[in-house]
């Protein structure tokens, strides 16, 4: 028995050994083709394993809930307990998501992402760095679910609808003490 060097590897010559170099290219192919093979059993597998197809007005979107919710679960406790304003809720309650119009709720949710991608995920400080390991995953799903949503409205019909409606946020602006 004898040692060789390749580029990046030393290897034991032995010819009763199944790894030596003149069974490489064997075992090459074989890893080719237990990697192809693995990649056709995850995608044909996948749709089975957590995904969801979600009907959002005139947006359709496949994505893994599962993954995200075991995701969130990792940080909830860690989060929840930092949480020292009880009294204020961003979100109330999944009902008042759901009254929104089936035609808004493309436009809810992405932009529901962009601020959880943009501010939330972004800003969150912590010194664990499982957490910010967890929240990056988080934050890469919500960007690829964010990439299936088509644009809520036509930039000059949004531009129309923002300014046809300043009305209704300068009264709440008066209306505040």
């Amino acid at each position: 028995m004898r040692w060789e060097m390749s580029k990046s590897h030393f290897f034991l010559l032995n010819p009763q050994l199944p790894w030596s170099p003149d069974s490489r290219h064997k075992m090459k192919g074989s890893r080719l083709a237990f990697g192809l093979l693995s990649v056709v059993f995850c995608l044909l597998w996948a749709p089975s394993t957590g995904f969801k197809t979600l009907h959002l007005g005139s947006c359709v979107i496949t994505t893994n809930l599962e993954e995200i919710q075991s995701g969130f679960s990792k940080i909830r406790d860690t989060v929840q307990a930092k949480d020292e304003n009880i009294d204020i809720r961003i979100l109330r309650r999944t009902e008042s998501l759901q009254d929104t119009k089936p035609s808004a709720r493309c436009c809810l949710l992405r932009h529901l992402l962009r601020l959880y991608l943009d501010r939330v995920f972004k800003n969150y400080q912590t010194s664990d760095h499982n957490t910010l390991r967890n929240i990056s995953s988080l934050a890469n799903s919500f960007l690829t679910i964010k990439k299936g949503l088509r644009l809520c409205l036509d930039l000059q019909e949004a531009v129309v609808k923002a300014l046809g409606e300043l009305d209704i946020l300068l009264r709440w602006m008066e209306e505040t003490e």
